[in-house]
């Protein structure tokens, strides 16, 4: 099960760029993404019902044009949901939940703390809130989570740790919060595979950072640690234009 995840960074903008040609050569069992700034019934048919996959989207309900996510599918779904479980993290469309025969699969746009103190604020008790969702789930079946979580976890994650250790998506009670999730046992995949470091998911459109490589990773696929077995590929798709991030993919393996 060939699974992708990708910021978006708007899909009306990414599909008049080169986003329907990447998913037709991905050959994706599963494409989920993130920050589309987009209700529905804003998106061309064609555009919003991919031919051949189910699609599922959840928007903002809170402001236009802001954050958002969805799934497109060809695997069949035995059940979803949107958004957390508190109703406090609930209407800036930044989850949809998949549930397949073998996992749940999270697609979730983390929120950024950049803004001010009350948004650092809620991104951490969105992470906190979404931990308890996926430990209650666990109980049933495994996790797979994939998405942009807005933190870079270690050092080797971003290209200038030092000059951003005082910011919003690398301060030390992000990244412990990240140290947190891997102890309740779950496992970054891209890590399974690759441990050298220039592999990042997201530039900054300012300062050449893309084309210097100064950029950070902080889009994962997460699974619990029962699936680890199951993870036969995880990569990242860098030379992938059309968005601030790149799409990120894993490949589950199921006897």
């Amino acid at each position: 099960m060939k699974i992708y995840s990708w910021n978006v960074n708007g899909y009306r903008a990414v599909i008049k760029k080169n986003f329907n040609e990447w998913f037709e050569q991905s050959n994706a069992d599963v494409v989920m993404v993130q920050e589309t700034k987009a209700h529905p019934d804003q998106i061309p048919d064609k555009n919003r019902d991919l031919e051949g996959y189910k699609s599922f989207w959840n928007w903002s309900k809170v402001k236009k044009g802001y954050s958002g996510t969805a799934c497109f599918t060809r695997q069949p779904v035995l059940s979803h949901s949107f958004g957390l479980a508190d109703e406090k993290y609930q209407g800036e469309g930044r989850v949809v939940l998949m549930e397949y025969e073998q996992f749940y699969l999270f697609n979730i746009y983390y929120p950024n703390g950049q803004m001010s103190d009350e948004r650092l604020e809620y991104k951490m008790g969105f992470y906190d809130s979404f931990l308890e969702y996926a430990e209650k789930l666990r109980k049933k079946k495994p996790i797979v989570v994939g998405g942009d979580f807005n933190t870079a976890h270690k050092e080797i994650d971003l290209k200038n740790p030092k000059a951003n250790s005082e910011r919003s998506g690398f301060l030390p009670i992000e990244r412990a919060w990240l140290d947190k999730f891997i102890e309740h046992g779950y496992v970054d995949t891209f890590r399974m595979f690759d441990d050298s470091p220039g592999k990042y998911s997201w530039w900054s459109y300012r300062f050449n950072a893309r084309k210097n490589n100064a950029g950070w990773r902080i889009d994962y696929f997460f699974v619990s640690e029962e699936l680890k077995d199951n993870v036969k590929n995880a990569w990242i798709e860098s030379d992938v234009m059309g968005s601030d991030h790149c799409p990120i993919g894993i490949e589950l393996l199921f006897p």
